[in-house]
């Protein structure tokens, strides 16, 4: 078998999201003959909290490589895993690299300076190395265009060091296109010497079958005769759009939504802020708050979400006005068995994997241009939901059309990429 080694600075018990893109590509390598080996960070050395039942999703003989790194100090100076890591894992993926004569070098990133380390290390071994982006690296968030602010800063950190790290790359891979899309803006020269695919976070059956073998059960809400939608993840800036046509279109059609309540799951400010709420300020503003919608800011563990999409009555996904923004979770919502009710960018790649599968009805808005269609559309579109989840059966969930966006056709995608270079 060909080796690869995959650089995930965090991995599990660690609970941050982007560990499941390295876990699922880990998982599935061997069949497609590459053995992979992790180099991750020691869980000592993360700040958030771990989930110890992740590690019972990895397969028993998977090749897992642990480096130190530098603690926190006080004050908090550097909070990144990546940079405090960053020797560390150089010292040991060269090691690696040269002792196991390893065929290829792939890191995930966010931590986004760890992209840096694809480069040194071809530098000294000469091995080829991809990058994969789960979120862009370079870019513009809100208040990215004030001068010396926080956002400001990063957006000029990673306009300098990205094109470092690219540089040199065979492959370059996403989430969806538009992730690296401005990769190949900026730096044209690598569409001569350098391989590029989109491929989404792929759903993973097995993580179901292996949490009913766990006593694990559903404790941020109850069964109480009413309708119940979970959104469980992180709002993106450009997502509270079309969430507040939403929640306009709620207000005025609160008769309509009396026996209905949407509950927000890890949707906070912070991960770990059980008080940094984003929702409530909404649905506050619209009377709404409590009645109909609820919040639970803290991010809660992987396999705890699954059993919460389980005990839903249906799944609610949120996109965002930014086209090439694709929703992880909207696997994971396939696969509980549950309809789904989406509103996305009509340019989503989610928009088709949820049509296909007949898992659910979407409803679609032009970016920042169609949020008056969400606020006027939203009341007549739920309607029509609420009469498909009645006659909805997972049953029906049309797989062969979902197969493809499994997360072993996902890593078959990216092997075949490893065979071009």
């Amino acid at each position: 078998m060909k080796k690869i080694l995959i650089i995930s600075p965090h991995y599990p018990p660690s609970n941050l999201a982007a560990v499941h893109r390295s876990r699922l590509f880990a998982q599935h390598l061997p069949v497609f003959g590459w053995e992979p080996v992790i180099l991750m960070v020691d869980e000592k050395y993360y700040e958030e909290e771990l989930d110890w039942n992740l590690v019972q999703l990895l397969p028993r003989n998977q090749r897992i490589e642990k480096v130190n790194a530098f603690s926190i100090t006080k004050p908090r100076v550097i909070g990144d895993i990546g940079l405090r890591g960053f020797f560390q894992l150089y010292k040991k993926a060269k090691q690696l690299i040269k002792k196991e004569k390893i065929d290829f070098l792939y890191i995930p990133i966010p931590s986004f300076y760890v992209a840096l380390l694809g480069r040194w290390l071809h530098h000294s071994t000469h091995i080829k190395y991809g990058i994969d982006y789960i979120d862009p690296w370079v870019h513009h968030f809100p208040g990215s265009n004030k001068l010396f602010s926080r956002h400001w800063f990063s957006t000029q950190v990673a306009k300098f060091f990205e094109p470092i790290a690219v540089k040199k790359a065979s492959l370059i891979t996403g989430v969806a296109e538009g992730y690296y899309k401005g990769v190949k803006e900026r730096n044209p020269q690598l569409l001569k010497t350098c391989l590029f695919g989109a491929m989404p976070y792929g759903g993973e059956e097995e993580d179901y079958a292996k949490l009913k073998k766990m006593d694990k059960k559903p404790y941020l809400f109850k069964p109480n005769g009413k309708f119940q939608l979970v959104y469980a993840g992180a709002m993106l800036p450009k997502a509270f759009a079309p969430l507040e046509a939403i929640f306009q279109s709620i207000n005025i059609h609160k008769d309509q939504f009396s026996n209905i309540e949407f509950h927000f799951i890890g949707t906070g400010k912070s991960p770990d802020d059980k008080e940094g709420y984003n929702i409530k300020p909404l649905a506050e503003k619209y009377g709404i708050w409590q009645t109909i919608v609820f919040e639970y800011p803290k991010r809660i563990p992987y396999l705890d979400v699954l059993i919460h999409l389980a005990a839903a009555d249906a799944i609610f996904i949120l996109g965002s006005t930014e086209p090439h923004y694709t929703p992880s979770k909207i696997y994971q919502a396939v696969l509980s068995g549950k309809p789904v009710a989406a509103i996305l960018h009509l340019q989503s790649a989610a928009v088709e994997i949820l049509l296909q599968s007949n898992a659910g009805r979407v409803l679609v808005f032009n970016g920042e241009t169609g949020i008056n269609d969400v606020r006027e559309k939203f009341n007549m579109f739920f309607g029509d939901f609420l009469l498909f989840s009645k006659s909805f059966n997972p049953v029906h969930i049309n797989k062969s059309s979902f197969t493809q966006y499994s997360a072993k056709e996902i890593t078959h995608q990216l092997v075949n990429l490893l065979a071009e270079i």
